[in-house]
């Protein structure tokens, strides 16, 4: 059971938290930063005048906009967790009382059998 959203947003955070939860994306990062610190520490290509700053920069920024779409998502599937909760105690509490019904229509048949 989904909850039908489809605002943008919600679904940008879904696809993200997806994708950066994934074994491909820490591959496609981890082989980003080994190219990037294999191109600097060599000094091929000077993608960071400074030892790593920018790379460290590129991380952090990554990180504060990830987190809170991460969260956003999170979110959105605890409400959903919650709904399907409240939908299974209503359930429960539904089976319960005809279970309660059935016992005691077997108790009175029982009674009318002796």
């Amino acid at each position: 059971m989904k909850i039908d959203n489809t605002s943008l947003a919600v679904k940008i955070a879904d696809k993200t938290t997806s994708f950066i939860g994934s074994w491909r994306f820490i591959i496609i990062q981890l082989v980003i930063i080994l190219i990037w610190v294999f191109l600097n520490a060599k000094s091929i290509i000077s993608l960071d005048p400074f030892p790593f700053i920018f790379l460290n920069l590129t991380l952090s920024f990554q990180a504060a906009f990830t987190a809170p779409i991460i969260m956003m998502s999170q979110n959105r599937q605890s409400m959903q967790d919650r709904m399907i909760q409240n939908i299974d105690f209503k359930t429960d509490k539904k089976a319960e009382s005809e279970i309660s019904y059935i016992i005691n229509e077997l108790k009175e048949i029982k009674e009318k059998l002796k």
